[in-house]
């Protein structure tokens, strides 16, 4: 028996929201007929513009009698304006009663927790609004790291595309990972990501530096992980004393030399263990972690996951 999916809009929603889960569903039925029926939901039903001026066609929530197998809803630049819009909220919230679970992408958080839905529960959202999050619904214990936070059965997820990660792994609740990995390789998707990833790379975390050799410097980093990177080799390399270099970095890249190099080196191993068969101590040496044991720490402190574990769900058979 189909599963019924059902994802809810609103004018000005992110189309991007919708369309990535819905076309990760759709994609996993055109490989198990019997897997999913997709559906979109407005208050008003009928055509529904995104934020970026796309229509969809959706059905009236009121109309939805049915059992519900996953609720979804999306999120968007509207949402703040949407918090006051009783007839949606009332809608989540009557359909979520009824569903096997109930799901958002980005600031569709806000609507889930403007239902209730959030209370005393962990939750994540696109990591921009997430203090927003905090401080509006102080029920709701909110991390802003994760790419997707499953807590009972609700599910929320980080920003846009991270919707794209929730929707693969409730496909791999539902069918397994085979199931999963072959829809993304169908989407083209890089890999599916376990939901403790963070939603951001070590370039995204650190500020770009003003100053144009510390630019520099940065992509070398990233680019030479088992090289020396310490703070003295680096002030060498940048022309300033460890001192002056310490202070000019952390204030151009919001993060200590250190800290940066760890969280480049912890990106390292995380591609080379998807895409290669290298085994754990080389993995280590080229990541400039030395050995396994190191590896183990920083991935687990990272990723939240082993090395080998996230190597045996993730690793590409296409290297």
């Amino acid at each position: 028996m189909q599963r019924r999916v059902l994802i809810v809009v609103f004018p000005g929603f992110q189309l991007l929201d919708m369309a990535g889960p819905a076309d990760v569903f759709g994609t996993a039925t055109l490989i198990r007929r019997d897997a999913y029926q997709v559906e979109v939901g407005s208050v008003s039903g009928g055509h529904v513009t995104a934020g970026n001026g796309v229509p969809v066609v959706t059905r009236p929530l009121a109309e939805v009698t049915e059992p519900v197998d996953t609720l979804l809803v999306a999120g968007g630049p509207s949402v703040p304006e949407r918090l006051a819009d009783t007839a949606l909220v009332g809608q989540i919230a009557r359909l979520a009663g009824g569903a096997r679970r109930t799901a958002s992408v980005c600031s569709g958080a806000f609507l889930l927790a403007e239902a209730g839905l959030l209370d005393r529960r962990r939750a994540t959202t696109h990591w921009l609004v997430a203090d927003d999050l905090r401080s509006r619904y102080s029920g709701v214990d909110v991390d802003a790291d994760p790419l997707y936070i499953e807590d009972g059965d609700v599910w929320t997820s980080a920003g846009v595309l991270s919707g794209v990660d929730l929707a693969l792994a409730l496909v791999a609740r539902d069918h397994g990972h085979g199931l999963a990995r072959n829809v993304a390789r169908g989407l083209v998707v890089y890999l599916h990501r376990p939901g403790g990833q963070s939603q951001f790379s070590t370039a995204m975390r650190a500020l770009t530096p003003r100053s144009e050799p510390l630019r520099e410097l940065q992509g070398y980093i990233d680019a030479n992980p088992a090289a020396d990177l310490s703070v003295p080799a680096l002030a060498a390399r940048a022309g300033m004393s460890q001192r002056h270099f310490s202070r000019v970095f952390t204030a151009q890249t919001g993060m200590s030399p250190g800290r940066y190099v760890e969280r480049s080196r912890a990106d390292t191993p995380r591609r080379l263990l998807e895409v290669t068969g290298l085994p754990l101590d080389a993995v280590a040496r080229e990541s400039g972690l030395g050995s396994p044991e190191t590896l183990y720490r920083v991935f687990r402190r990272h990723w939240r996951i082993s090395p080998g574990d996230h190597r045996r769900r993730f690793q590409s058979k296409e290297r």
